[in-house]
């Protein structure tokens, strides 16, 4: 019982680390806002609705975030392909437009993590604890 409340004491640690993280804003989002090559787990805030829509995590969060969300095609930037297809997105209807969405209302807090395994683990709590909007489905 007591590693149960352990573990639970260290998922609320981590999820207030990273809700005490300080946002980038997509719409000021430059490749050198990150160092090159940072792994970690990261969650897509919408400002307007206090919303997140997002968590992913990734081996290099400058690539992840800036070329493939933000700049990426349909196939590497699944939250674009989630707000296109969201029927309560009414005005985002192409990746123009979600990209647009996520410079005019989008930010991102983010951990750092170098364990590949615990990435994995902390996406799914934090997909949990946050109530995250969009979720990819299992292969």
């Amino acid at each position: 019982m007591e590693d149960i409340e352990e573990a639970l004491i260290e998922a609320h640690k981590i999820a207030d680390r990273l809700l005490e993280s300080a946002p980038l804003y997509f719409r000021d989002l430059t490749p050198s806002d990150l160092p090159e090559k940072m792994p970690g787990v990261y969650a897509i805030f919408d400002e307007d609705h206090h919303e997140v829509l997002y968590v992913g995590r990734t081996k290099n969060l400058r690539r992840r975030l800036y070329t493939n969300h933000l700049h990426g095609p349909k196939t590497n930037a699944r939250l674009k392909k989630y707000l296109v297809e969201d029927k309560m997105q009414t005005a985002i209807d192409d990746l123009d437009a979600a990209k647009q969405y996520l410079k005019d209302h989008c930010y991102v807090k983010y951990l750092v993590e170098e364990d590949t395994l615990r990435r994995g683990r902390i996406e799914g709590l934090l997909s949990y604890l946050l109530n995250v909007r969009y979720i990819h489905e299992e292969h």
